[in-house]
């Protein structure tokens, strides 16, 4: 068995879209940019493949494509009057599916989006198949804020979720935890298994980025199978970790799934634009050590991992490179530039106070106090 496998394939940062500034949709007295236009563009991914193949981590990691995902696979979570509208326009010159959703896309991206969705889909059957022990998906466009039939926050399909009702429709009965450690609330994955006891939902967010009306910790699902943990901005390096230590992993420990699959977005860094929060290479690093530990003992060690967000065309390669590391065992390091930063501009001790206050609450609030 391989130990740690790399998803991805070039056709994925060739999907674009269009028609914004930003995140404000181009026209009247919002002028387009010179280059580029969404923040979710390919660089940040790309360069995170091409530090891996600089440093020479690539060579510890068992690096694939995937085949896209099916039809058959997209109608488990979307139904066809979305798929079909999706592809229609795409197979034109593509547009928006929803005006103001902040997902718009090119020609061609309906099999780009499919193909990530795959990406992720081979990722988690081939850790639960054991062709190996874990897995990273570098898969692009990204999915957690799709909905069943609604594409938002430049999410165009489902992609973890697609991933899931997959790996169940070979093992009905396994039962799957996802977390979510974006920077945005992962409404999209929530709402589609927010009644399904099988499937734990964990989303760790800043409050009220996007979207700005969902997250809420009083959103707990059916059978307590939805846990979400909002954090003002400023949190960095210690609030998140005290979150896993005293929030996701007791909750996982309560649930005991058979896998853990990451949405694993990078823009809680501390220089993204599109966040408020402080964390470092270190952080994703110390998050992903803390679900390898805890599914080592419970899950046989099957983690993967979903990328997600990141708009820090410098920081997230450091950032994702720290986590791959951490996931293959590997001693290839990548000495974070901003990790000096990172750790200046941490919150002083009564911030940390702060947070660790509201943590206390949080914990209450789930009944997780031991």
């Amino acid at each position: 068995m391989a130990g740690t496998a790399l998803y991805w394939d070039e056709k994925c940062f060739w999907h674009t879209g269009h028609g914004y500034t930003f995140t404000a949709p181009t026209g009247g007295l919002v002028q387009p940019l010179a280059a580029g236009g969404l923040p979710e563009d390919p660089e940040t991914k790309r360069r995170l493949k091409n530090l891996m193949d600089v440093t020479g981590l690539i060579r510890d990691l068992d690096s694939d494509t995937a085949e896209p995902a099916t039809r058959e696979d997209l109608l488990r979570v979307h139904p066809a009057s979305y798929l079909d509208a999706f592809k229609a326009l795409s197979d034109k010159q593509g547009g928006e599916l929803t005006l103001g959703a902040r997902a718009p896309f090119g020609h061609g991206s309906y099999q780009i989006a499919a193909l990530s969705a795959g990406l992720v889909k081979s990722a988690l059957l081939g850790t639960l198949n054991g062709s190996h022990q874990n897995a990273y998906a570098l898969s692009r466009p990204p999915g957690h804020h799709c909905t069943a039939d609604t594409p938002q926050g430049f999410c165009l399909l489902a992609n973890i979720a697609i991933a899931i009702e997959a790996a169940k429709a070979q093992e009905p009965d396994l039962k799957i935890a996802v977390v979510d450690w974006d920077v945005h609330h992962g409404n999209g994955t929530e709402e589609i298994f927010y009644d399904r006891p099988d499937v734990l939902t964990i989303s760790v967010h800043q409050e009220k980025n996007f979207p700005w009306h969902t997250g809420d910790i009083t959103d707990t699902g059916k059978d307590n199978s939805n846990m979400n943990i909002p954090l003002p901005p400023g949190g960095g390096h210690a609030t998140y970790l005290e979150v896993m230590d005293r929030l996701i992993i007791p909750k996982l420990a309560r649930i005991k799934p058979d896998v853990v699959i990451v949405a694993c977005g990078f823009d809680a860094s501390g220089v993204d634009p599109l966040s408020r929060m402080i964390a470092g290479s270190n952080t994703f690093q110390s998050m992903t050590q803390s679900l390898m530990d805890f599914t080592a003992t419970h899950c046989a060690g099957r983690l993967v991992m979903a990328h997600e967000g990141g708009y820090s065309e410098l920081h997230v390669p450091f950032c994702g490179h720290a986590v791959l590391q951490t996931m293959s065992g590997s001693d290839i390091h990548a000495e974070d530039p901003l990790g000096p930063r990172m750790a200046a501009q941490q919150p002083n001790a009564e911030m940390i106070a702060v947070y660790s206050n509201l943590i206390d609450r949080y914990v209450q609030h789930f009944g997780l106090a031991p």
